[in-house]
């Protein structure tokens, strides 16, 4: 690490210690007031020497408790612990599961019981030790001790010299994500994150940047707030009912593939795929999650709800969607696990008529792989079951597959036909590193996803519906990796590594793939348009999402929900520059694309920031109205 880069990790370790001492300090404000309460009475009473027990013990596992929690939540997102990771506790089994499939958590829980006795003991045996001193303070010194502690607290939990006391915004202060996220203290952090919690939305700001949506979509005819659009009916494509398969390809971003440069080269079938298709270099999803990515797929709005997912908020699942859309179209929604996760069954039953939804329990033969239900070798051999039954009987199908082999706990098979995983010995475990993996494990459930796309793309072909089917492949966030440095842009450093997925279409009956690869900035809500126009359905759109395909658009970009110096921030990703800025405005950043600077232009550039945060500001303004004013009973 350079001078820079050492200076700026101290500063990180000097801010966490300060945010460490605040922690501390409120933690034993209660005890305080309780011994200013009890004067002396304090170590004379087996009441006092209890609560003072308890009451320590308690809140030093509390803590240790966040910061292993913490670890383990940055080791899976490679995010700090926040609000945010309050959505796990909706389907609180499933994420035990999981957890306790990927850690020793039997074993911590052993720890941790010997860890209360332990402390319990040591603070009783120090509470003795007072009791055995004559601790009679009196008069001046008692007062003076009583204001040396009551400053050393206020100044420690205040912890500034300054004007405004310590913020945790302040320990965003350096470009390197790691280092800022040094700095932070689980406790503070999650507490404070609640204040970005918020539901609802607001007319007026909705209708202001209505202007500017409408632009982008190409609907300034319309009247305000009005994001319908109707497209006809492509009678020739759909004489022959073409079928529509979507596959969610779990934890996949363009980062681990060979087609965006990665040494390791472990998606070979996926490169080729991608280079052999309508293919997006420049696709990006909205947030890091896959029921966030799930839910914006399927509904055509991104999710920018703070403490929870959109899925799982029962105000906003009922959605006027284009996936409903397909008549005449058998709808299936295939997993591996269980539909409840997330409240994700609500998204898709309540919003599409007559859905078949295939999940743990629905199969002929189960072989359950971990928390995740089966893998995806069985969930593509069974889907492609149900799709060859609907190719034989004729019927036309629209069908949603997720997988989730390459997610933790990793579980990969021994041996699968062709598929074996690689141990250390067989690669080369410095260059694994530097290609962004963690581990072997996360590299071989890479290697096996890319196994059953090829598999799967085989077992349709044999069944016969490959030819009449349009098959959109995308990942569903990018998974928490090492630093990199192959892709043609400084993407971990501008932090938009995470949102970079791959996204193909495989259609060649359908499309002309003379001109295969798109550069310009596409987005996940733009999927459902794209495929519904690609298969020729006649389809209204009531939300944000476009087609990608469209010759005549000229505008194309990208937003995400991100963050800016800790804070919820919105972002456009277009074909040169990179915008965001938290909702308030007090913070934004103009990053130039297509140099390596990291440098804020926008001073430089003011047309190109108004614009961009203008946009930016219609897509969060248009999402959050459309979540409540886009609700199937309305016509």
């Amino acid at each position: 690490m350079d001078q820079l880069g050492n200076r700026e990790v101290f500063r990180a370790l000097k801010y966490g210690l300060r945010f460490d001492i605040r922690t501390t300090l409120i933690l034993l404000t209660p005890l305080n007031l309780w011994i200013v309460l009890a004067n002396n009475r304090f170590f004379r009473s087996k009441i006092h020497r209890l609560f003072s027990n308890i009451y320590l013990t308690i809140i030093y596992v509390a803590a240790t408790l966040f910061a292993v929690t913490d670890i383990g939540f940055y080791d899976y997102l490679g995010e700090r612990l926040d609000a945010t990771a309050m959505r796990f506790l909706d389907n609180w089994k499933i994420s035990a599961t999981m957890v306790s499939e990927t850690y020793p958590v039997y074993w911590g829980v052993f720890g941790l019981l010997i860890f209360v006795v332990i402390l319990y003991k040591f603070f009783d045996k120090k509470y003795a030790k007072f009791i055995r001193k004559d601790n009679s303070i009196k008069g001046k010194k008692k007062f003076a001790y009583f204001f040396l502690v009551l400053f050393v607290t206020a100044f420690g939990i205040y912890n500034s010299v300054g004007f405004y006391p310590l913020r945790w915004s302040q320990a965003f202060f350096s470009k390197n994500k790691s280092i800022n996220q040094l700095s932070l203290n689980p406790v503070l952090f999650f507490y404070d994150s609640y204040k970005f919690r918020n539901e609802g939305f607001e007319i007026q700001p909705a209708e202001d940047y209505f202007p500017t949506m409408a632009d982008y979509l190409n609907i300034k005819q319309n009247p305000i707030l009005d994001f319908k659009r109707t497209v006809a009916e492509n009678d020739t494509i759909q004489a022959k009912k073409p079928n529509v398969v979507i596959v969610m390809l779990e934890s996949l971003g363009a980062v681990p593939m060979g087609h965006f440069g990665n040494p390791m080269k472990g998606t070979p079938t996926l490169d080729s795929l991608y280079q052999n298709t309508i293919s997006f270099n420049n696709f990006f999803v909205h947030r890091i999650g896959t029921a966030r990515s799930v839910f914006a797929s399927i509904t055509g709005l991104p999710d920018v709800v703070n403490a929870k997912t959109a899925s799982r908020n029962p105000n906003i699942i009922n959605q006027r969607i284009i996936f409903d859309q397909f008549e005449d179209y058998e709808k299936l929604y295939f997993l591996g696990g269980s539909a409840n996760w997330a409240n994700i069954r609500a998204v898709f039953q309540s919003n599409i008529r007559n859905l078949q939804i295939f999940e743990e329990g629905s199969y002929e033969t189960e072989k359950r792989s971990d928390v995740w239900g089966i893998d995806d070798y069985e969930l593509f051999k069974e889907s492609d079951i149900e799709l060859k039954k609907l190719h034989d009987a004729k019927k036309p199908f629209v069908a949603y597959i997720q997988t989730s082999s390459n997610h933790r706990p990793f579980t990969v098979p021994d041996e699968k036909e062709s598929y074996k995983p690689l141990t250390e010995s067989e690669i080369d475990m410095s260059l694994l590193e530097k290609a962004g993996f963690k581990n072997i494990k996360q590299y071989n459930a890479l290697r096996y996803l890319d196994f059953n796309v090829k598999r799967y793309i085989q077992r349709a072909k044999e069944a016969g519906y490959f030819d009449n089917t349009i098959f959109l492949f995308y990942g569903d966030h990018n998974t928490s990796i090492n630093p990199y440095s192959h892709m043609e842009r400084n993407e971990y450093e501008l932090e938009i590594g995470q949102y970079h997925v791959p996204c193909f279409i495989i259609a060649p009956e359908y499309m002309n793939i003379e001109n295969k690869e798109r550069n310009f900035p596409a987005n996940l809500i733009d999927i459902m348009p794209t495929l519904a126009s690609t298969a020729g359905i006649k389809y209204t759109n009531y939300t944000l999402g476009i087609n990608l395909l469209d010759t005549t658009r000229t505008k194309h970009n990208a937003f995400i929900y991100d963050q800016i110096q800790g804070e919820p921030a919105l972002g456009v990703i277009g074909k040169n520059y990179f915008y965001k800025t938290n909702i308030s405005g007090s913070k934004s950043l103009l990053q130039n694309l297509n140099n390596d600077s990291l440098n804020d232009v926008k001073t430089e550039n003011p047309f190109v920031t108004s614009h961009l945060d203008s946009l930016a500001r219609a897509f969060y303004y248009e999402t959050k109205y459309l979540y409540y004013n886009n609700k199937k009973d309305d016509k």
